[in-house]
């Protein structure tokens, strides 16, 4: 038996989870935390991560190690994404989290995290051709599954921080900056070649702005757990409402919503836009939340490689 400690510094977020793997490869999650570090704020066009921000993450990477140290016979995997790989400072950043932390970070590519991504959701979406989507702070992945196989993946470095600060989306909206955002996101995602082979295809989508939005509709519909979103479900009108809703209030008002973190009212817009242009492009009509991610895809590679028996 041991401990498997993930950590993800995404370009919103930094999350810990540490998992027990048995010796015939049965894997059960122990704990979950999450830190709102928002690595990449700031990163402007010159993608440099900023001191606050850095300093930030590690504070909330030092906070994980005081859980995980108390472990025995813990595996601690470090991953970065987005923000760290888009970043001019990347190495620099990778140093400072080796020295304070004592971390080793793998920097996955963008191929790599729509990979993971895909291994993530598999197994947990009990479906057969779709479109997995994962909305992160500074890039989304795209990928078409078809018959279960991965058939065509993508990343894109446009995600809910940097389309919001862009595009002043924060806060009160104007027209002249939402048509903006709406063109430059159509004439991004329009590029994607094999994206017409996902025509009416089902949309499973991942990521912060994903969970918000199931969160939001949940909360709506009085469901008691608005925590387990696996395999929960909204049509195309429900997307379209919610954002609606979102987009006519300003960021005071939208942090009354239930179901919306205080934390990401600033950027829920910028987050969802991606999603409601990739809808529009494919014309999908169900829209699936899927818990699988890239943690998920690690551990699957993980116990298929330590495990050969399970």
């Amino acid at each position: 038996m041991e401990n498997l400690v993930i950590v993800d510094i995404g370009s919103n977020s930094a999350r810990m989870s540490i998992y027990r793997i048995e010796n015939d490869g049965y894997c059960v999650e122990l704990k979950r935390s999450k830190s709102d570090s928002r690595l990449s704020e700031g990163m402007g066009k010159e993608k440099i991560l900023q001191p606050v921000a850095i300093n930030r993450t590690i504070n909330a990477l030092k906070s994980f190690k005081r859980i995980y140290s108390s472990m025995n016979n813990a595996t601690v995997i470090t991953i970065a994404t987005a923000a760290v790989r888009q970043a001019e400072n990347q190495k620099a950043f990778i140093r400072k989290v080796r020295k304070k932390v004592g971390l080793d970070v793998r920097v996955l590519s963008g191929r790599e995290e729509a990979y993971y991504d895909y291994l993530g959701v598999v197994n947990k979406i009990k479906m057969n051709d779709y479109m997995v989507m994962d909305i992160g702070g500074a890039s989304i992945e795209l990928v078409r599954v078809q018959g279960k196989k991965r058939r065509d993946l993508i990343s894109l470095p446009i995600g809910a921080v940097n389309i919001s600060e862009r595009f002043k989306l924060n806060n009160s909206v104007h027209a002249a900056d939402l048509f903006n955002a709406q063109r430059f996101l159509k004439e991004n995602i329009h590029r994607v070649p094999w994206l017409k082979k996902a025509d009416h295809y089902q949309l499973v989508v991942l990521g912060g702005a994903a969970r918000s939005l199931a969160r939001i509709n949940r909360s709506h519909q009085h469901f008691k757990n608005s925590d387990n979103l696996n395999g929960y479900h909204l049509n195309q009108r429900q997307v379209m409402g919610t954002y609606e809703l979102l987009l006519r209030k300003n960021l005071h008002n939208r942090k009354e919503i239930h179901g919306l973190e205080n934390e990401r009212a600033d950027i829920i817009l910028g987050g969802l836009l991606p999603l409601i242009t990739v809808i529009d492009e494919i014309d999908s009509r169900r829209i699936v939340f899927s818990e699988g991610g890239v943690r998920e895809g690690l551990i699957a590679e993980y116990i298929k490689k330590h495990y050969r028996n399970y």
